[in-house]
């Protein structure tokens, strides 16, 4: 799908309120279709599957499922795949062919537990889900979390390598969700004017700067190793999934822009840095979309849990 610039501007400026509403009730469709889906396969697991690549909207995308499964009187708890990654451990970490820790790979993940964990609440058991805390790059089990799955209850684990074949093949009944932005934004002559790889990357900066407190050109320099990640280790399984997400919202390049352009138009990278062309067309893009103010966007919108101010917010 695309979407074309003049209807988006023609749409800020006629009627911001009504095309952001519009656009959310398009996404809120999406989500109880997925539900229902995810309903009706319950008689076969309680697990559902959820994967994506790095700014997807992943997060708020369960919980909407949840909240959303919640309304049919499903019983539903997200769970967030990152709980389950290994300790650091810098002589056992897999590594990229630069020699680095390569943290995109699933095998910085408790696999082997996570299939432990699929299996003990298929059958009713009680398990703890530990927790990952990434400021010491260390799994907590002291932090744990217990859940057990009442007779309709439904657990959805979201995270970037929900659907590897290394889950996916011990869980088969479990429902299989993948998401992604995939729509591209056309200009009058329906070239791409912004790119649908674009929308994550300022979806992704803006997030690591409004709640990691990183700079831009950390989120950006790691931006090449973050698509090689998704290459080898996310997009190769996407078609396991038995039901697609578009994430992308036709209003948000016009909302993220207040927040991205200052980040992009500051950035000190080297020419030579991988990917800093595509960065430069990406900022390049802005002065085309009319910004439209966040005070329009609802608390529970997906761009929420890249701007903030959500009520998906931890």
């Amino acid at each position: 799908m695309a979407y074309f610039l003049k209807e988006i501007n023609d749409a800020v400026r006629s009627d911001p309120q009504g095309f952001v509403q519009e656009s959310d009730a398009l996404y809120a469709k999406k989500i109880e279709s997925a539900a229902k889906k995810i309903r009706d396969n319950l008689k076969n697991s309680r697990i559902v599957l959820l994967s994506g690549p790095s700014g997807s909207g992943k997060t708020t995308t369960a919980k909407k499922i949840e909240a959303k499964l919640e309304e049919m009187g499903i019983n539903s708890h997200a769970v967030s795949m990152d709980n389950y990654f290994r300790t650091v451990d810098p002589e056992t970490a897999p590594r990229n062919r630069e020699g680095q820790i390569d943290y995109e790979s699933p095998f910085c993940m408790d696999m082997d537990l996570l299939n432990q964990h699929f299996a003990a609440l298929d059958r009713g058991e009680r398990i703890l889900i530990p927790k990952f805390e990434f400021a010491r790059q260390m799994r907590s089990d002291i932090k744990s979390q217990p859940l057990q799955l009442g007779r309709d209850e439904i657990a959805i684990f979201e995270g970037i390598h929900a659907l590897n074949d290394i889950i996916t093949g011990r869980n088969p009944a479990a429902a299989k969700v993948y998401i992604s932005a995939r729509s591209d934004f056309l200009g009058d002559g329906g070239e791409v004017a912004f790119k649908r790889t674009w929308l994550r990357l300022e979806r992704r900066t803006v997030r690591d700067a409004k709640f990691r407190a990183w700079k831009a050109d950390v989120t950006v320099r790691m931006w090449a190793n973050v698509r090689r990640g998704e290459k080898l280790y996310i997009s190769p399984f996407k078609d396991n999934a038995s039901i697609m997400f578009d994430s992308t919202l036709p209003y948000e390049v016009s909302v993220i822009r207040a927040f991205a352009q200052p980040l992009f138009d500051h950035l000190r990278v080297s020419p030579d840095m991988d990917r800093y062309e595509e960065v430069h067309q990406l900022a390049a893009a802005y002065p085309l979309f009319d910004i439209l103010d966040e005070s329009f966007v609802a608390p529970d919108s997906l761009i929420r849990e890249f701007i903030g101010g959500g009520i998906y917010d931890d």
